[in-house]
């Protein structure tokens, strides 16, 4: 069963593809990024609800990497970006 912190990340998520959809400034490198991550992150969740022991570190930094990459071409997307790295490391992920 999802907890709150996963219930969180995914609807997070779901707050981030919708501000991209509605962008008309973003270009296809950040958006491969983002679906690169969101699938890694999807992955994750389902390895952990299976294994719960299982390693997760390293997407929070990468959802900082994106930040930073793309706080100054997409600052609107920013603060999503912030809050998803936010989300992820005090998960542990």
């Amino acid at each position: 069963m999802p907890n709150l912190d996963e219930d969180t990340l995914k609807a997070h998520l779901k707050t981030l593809h919708r501000s991209l959809n509605e962008t008309d400034s973003a270009d296809s490198e950040l958006e491969m990024l983002l679906r690169q991550l969101d699938g890694d992150i999807q992955r994750l969740l389902d390895k952990k609800a299976n294994d719960p022991d299982r390693n997760t570190y390293g997407l929070a930094s990468r959802a900082q990497e994106l930040t930073a990459k793309f706080a100054v071409r997409h600052p609107h997307l920013a603060p999503t970006l912030q809050e998803l790295g936010r989300i992820l490391a005090n998960m542990g992920i």
